[in-house]
């Protein structure tokens, strides 16, 4: 999305002319950690045009050169076209002499300036990622649940420092497999300068821990024991994005009211999380507006008008007539769903308030 710039200077292009020029543009806002640089490098590839493009302190600069014809194209296109995730603050751009550059390059981040480039909230795992993790083909990533790509995951939990690189996000402590460095390297992957990325042999992997940190299970193992608990109906800690989730069956009253009673929490309502907008249209009416909601990158809660007799524990949201929904935003929260069959209560993991 691109909102209204505060400063933009139009490069005056003779379009008639294939004369070689130059030009630099600096873009602010939310472009770092949404797959700005390799969208920028595809459309200066698909435009024959040399250069480069990096981060700095304040967002993205880019410098192209080629034909005039082809940088009116690509600033058209890096206007109009740019990632669903970014948020274009501010878009300048300013003629330079022609430095004929041999190809187009991503390089490295520039820390030299102040700091004044936002920082992007955690996106909720894309349907591309999420077919991939239920894909049994897909080796490395078939239910993984960490997996994310360019345009999907982690972005502010993981962020230790700025412009947003690797080397300042807590996946910085896992060195990447061949397979990985290769995919993150690659300008034609989706996976092209994904920061979080990660797989079963070099990523991060799951822990099940009783109450004492005692590690009971891990990997695949530890998935299925969780689910299981909750289904007889125990009160599961999610270490997730943005801290912790206490989730629990929603169809079961009492680890709803055991729930309640260890939150300190009588009466207010809790959120329920539902594997799908299908799901959630079973438990309550949903408006063409509310449906779009759900589906957000940001995976808001969406308040909906509760359906009648619906099999849910009394006590999520008691007097109330509507309920609020969440769909699963990792791939952690579609696993636990998928083999549980069943909503849950999904609340803060603070003791209240």
């Amino acid at each position: 999305m691109i909102l209204t710039p505060r400063i933009f200077c139009w490069t005056a292009l003779n379009l008639m002319s294939d004369r070689r020029i130059r030009c630099r543009y600096r873009l602010n806002g939310a472009v770092q950690g949404v797959g700005f640089r390799p969208f920028v490098y595809h459309i200066a590839i698909e435009h024959k045009l040399k250069g480069w493009v990096r981060n700095d302190a304040a967002g993205i600069v880019i410098e192209v050169e080629g034909s005039a014809a082809n940088i009116t194209d690509f600033e058209k296109q890096l206007r109009q076209n740019s990632p669903q995730n970014a948020v274009i603050n501010h878009f300048e751009s300013e003629n330079l002499a022609v430095r004929n550059d041999p190809s187009f390059r991503i390089l490295e981040s520039d820390h030299s300036e102040t700091l004044s480039v936002s920082v992007l909230p955690d996106l909720a795992v894309c349907p591309e990622c999420i077919a991939e993790m239920n894909d049994p083909a897909e080796g490395r990533r078939y239910r993984y649940p960490f997996i994310n790509c360019t345009n999907c995951g982690p972005r502010f939990t993981i962020i230790t420092g700025l412009p947003y690189d690797r080397p300042r996000t807590t996946m910085d402590a896992f060195a990447m497999c061949d397979a990985c460095r290769a995919e993150y390297e690659d300008p034609m992957d989706r996976r092209f300068h994904a920061q979080p990325i990660a797989c079963v042999k070099c990523g991060p992997h799951l822990e099940l821990w009783d109450i004492d940190g005692k590690i009971m299970a891990t990997h695949d193992d530890a998935l299925m024991q969780a689910v299981r608990a909750i289904g007889q109906g125990k009160i599961l800690a999610v270490k997730g994005l943005g801290g912790f989730h206490l989730l629990a069956d929603a169809a079961n009253e009492d680890a709803v009211q055991l729930l309640r009673q260890r939150k300190c929490r009588p009466r207010k309502p809790f959120a329920v999380m539902v594997s799908s907008r299908e799901e959630a249209g079973k438990y309550c009416d949903l408006s063409e507006d509310e449906t779009m909601l759900l589906s957000l990158p940001a995976a808001p809660i969406v308040l909906l008008h509760k359906k009648l007799n619906i099999k849910m524990a009394k006590s999520i949201a008691p007097d109330n007539p509507y309920l609020g929904v969440i769909l699963p935003y990792t791939p952690l929260h579609h696993l636990i769903l998928q083999e549980l069959k069943t909503p849950v209560i999904a609340t803060s993991g603070n003791r209240r308030d």
